[in-house]
């Protein structure tokens, strides 16, 4: 993000105008934008006008309308109930776009700490190319306010002020006249989370069977049972059926008049006096109304044969009608919502086992992306070809790893091989696995190098926007997202997104977890996204770097139900066996020095925990 974004704060007093002295809110904003901004902003103006709205109107134009206007204009007064309160109405009728997210946003903060909150009535949008938002007047509610939006607001202004130019090398220009410096931003991990959420294309939706194909699979429609369950009046135990008379008192013996077995089959009807001996989840007789358990009873007579029962006596006493009994739609009625939108078809079986059981047979589901997965290099070669490596190669690692990582999530992988440093090479590749793939996964090419051609490729043979192209973390800096244009079967165009990791193994690795993932979860219709994160305790002292690190470290949880983070070793980026046993990444902060054993941090879980 730009370092230098530039903010002007307009106080709207009345009473300030008469003595600026008076106004105690401007300091406070200066101080939000400072601290919870983070360095980016510089203060370009400040002004004070009276509660009028042809003095609010005038300067807010005087700022936005000239060559240098601001990304970011503050108001803070005149947003109450009062006569004179104007603000929110001056600024509406300038603004080329609303930004009622921004509004809610502000909102929801300040009612989360008064109910007072609701007496403001701010407004924001998009007046040319800056933002511009009413806060109130007081300096508590005016920090509240712009506190609650100050970190997103960057992100906003890449879309108020955009750039045309291309950052990539010329490849056809030669090293002389390269790069020596990125020019791509550095964003944040956040920053970076949030463009991918932005840019990365809404579920579609598709209709699937309902088989084992369907496992991972998230629901696009909550699902109502087609039929009862059970379907008929069934018993629980291995027993006889009965008909209970009302006091509940059935002890004796009894004829056995028929058997009712778990089998599709006509049952005579029994009358009371009666008993029939019936199998754990037969139909009831027609007339039974409650199941006696074998155990309860004792055989008395059988035939001559000695092959069936001929009496029985019970010994149960206060039989109650429905005992034992399963009812019809006890389990599920018809009509029931048995699933929700938004709901995963686990693994695990319970879901696809309850669509089974009601009859569901097809269902609509958000469509699971296909991913093409790509290496890149002249000295990549196959990790399994015989022979010794020649002098410069190196074994194709990442995208072996890579395609297990997919699969293992449950995606669907498109193996797009090896392409070498060529322009052309390079982008026959990528436009043959963006036909066949809906994200595509490259990894090398990113750096500073002469031959690292995937941006330019991207940006100036695919007419695609690379959305970041450096990421303030360790490992992981040169990560790349873009966008590509494309047409889909029907003709229709759409947005793919590629996203282009660096080489070395672990940090391939650790970007495709935090990055990828997310991505595919949204295309995927999963919420939330990204790997689930968890409160943990070092286990011994960690080194910092100035740069957010994620180490690869195993987690175990002790008696006490702690979870404990131990290194796996050398963090190097080149080292994919630091991800060997690995279970989670921790979110390490940027500093120096390092942090002590016990210090508590968040971590990412990648696979389950072990117990100590």
């Amino acid at each position: 993000m730009d370092s230098s974004l530039t903010a002007a704060i307009l106080i709207v007093s009345t009473t300030a105008a008469l003595d600026p002295l008076t106004d105690a809110s401007a300091a406070v904003l200066r101080e939000v934008l400072d601290i919870d901004g983070a360095g980016k902003w510089t203060v370009a103006d400040e002004k004070i006008v009276s509660d009028n709205v042809i003095d609010i109107q005038k300067q807010i134009m005087q700022w936005t309308d000239g060559p240098d206007a601001p990304n970011f204009i503050i108001t803070t007064g005149g947003t109450g109930f009062a006569v004179s309160d104007a603000t929110p109405e001056a600024v509406a009728s300038l603004l080329h776009k609303q930004a009622p997210g921004l509004v809610h946003a502000m909102l929801s903060s300040s009612l989360a700490v008064t109910p007072f909150a609701m007496m403001s009535r701010p407004a924001a949008g998009v007046r040319n190319r800056t933002v511009i938002v009413t806060l109130p007047g007081s300096p508590k509610g005016a920090k509240e306010n712009l506190q609650a939006i100050i970190k997103t607001l960057p992100h906003a202004f890449r879309h108020t002020k955009p750039s045309s130019k291309t950052l990539s090398n010329d490849p056809t220009l030669g090293p002389t006249r390269r790069h020596r410096e990125s020019p791509y931003p550095m964003v944040s991990v956040d920053d970076a989370l949030a463009m991918i959420d932005e840019f990365t294309p809404q579920p579609e939706i598709v209709h699937s069977k309902v088989d084992q194909d369907i496992i991972g699979s998230v629901l696009a429609e909550e699902v109502k049972a087609h039929e009862h369950v059970p379907a008929f009046r069934a018993s629980i135990v291995d027993g006889y059926a009965v008909v209970a008379p009302k006091d509940g008192k059935l002890k004796g013996v009894f004829p056995v008049v028929g058997v009712s077995h778990a089998a599709p089959g006509e049952i005579g009807a029994l009358k009371e006096g009666q008993i029939a001996r019936i199998t754990t989840g037969a139909p009831l007789p027609p007339g039974a109304t409650s199941v006696i358990m074998v155990e309860d009873t004792v055989l008395r007579s059988m035939t001559d044969d000695g092959k069936e029962e001929k009496e029985v006596e019970i010994q149960a006493e206060g039989v109650k009608e429905g005992e034992n009994v399963r009812e019809v739609g006890s389990d599920v009625k018809q009509g029931t919502t048995i699933l929700s939108k938004g709901e995963q078809i686990s693994g695990v079986g319970g879901e696809i086992g309850l669509l089974a059981s009601v009859g569901v047979a097809e269902a609509n589901v958000y469509k699971r992306p296909v991913i093409g997965i790509l290496s890149t290099g002249d000295e990549i070669v196959e990790y399994n070809r015989p022979g010794a490596l020649k002098l410069g190669e190196v074994r194709d690692t990442n995208r072996i790893t890579l395609i297990s990582a997919a699969k293992e999530w449950g995606y669907d992988v498109v193996d797009l091989g090896i392409a070498k440093d060529k322009s052309n090479s390079l982008e026959e590749t990528l436009r043959s696995g963006l036909r066949q793939a809906d994200l595509l996964i490259t990894t090398g090419g990113v750096s500073m190098g002469e031959l690292d051609l995937l941006k330019p490729t991207i940006e100036r043979s695919l007419g695609g926007t690379i959305h970041f192209g450096r990421v303030a973390m360790k490992p992981g800096k040169p990560t790349t997202f873009a966008t590509v244009p494309v047409k889909d079967n029907a003709g229709k165009r759409v947005h793919k997104v590629i996203f282009s990791l660096p080489g070395n193994p672990a940090s391939a690795l650790v970007t495709f977890h935090l990055f990828v993932l997310p991505s595919l979860h949204k295309q995927s219709g999963i919420y939330p996204v990204g790997l689930p994160k968890v409160p943990v305790v070092l286990g011994h002292d960690f080194p910092m770097d100035p740069r957010p690190e994620y180490h690869r470290a195993v987690l175990t949880v002790g008696e006490d139900g702690q979870l404990t983070a131990n290194s796996t070793g050398g963090q190097r980026s080149s080292r994919v066996g630091s991800l060997r046993s690995a279970n989670a990444l921790l979110c390490m902060p940027s500093g120096k020095g390092k942090m002590e054993k016990g210090s508590k941090v968040h971590a990412l879980l990648l696979n389950p925990v072990r117990s100590s």
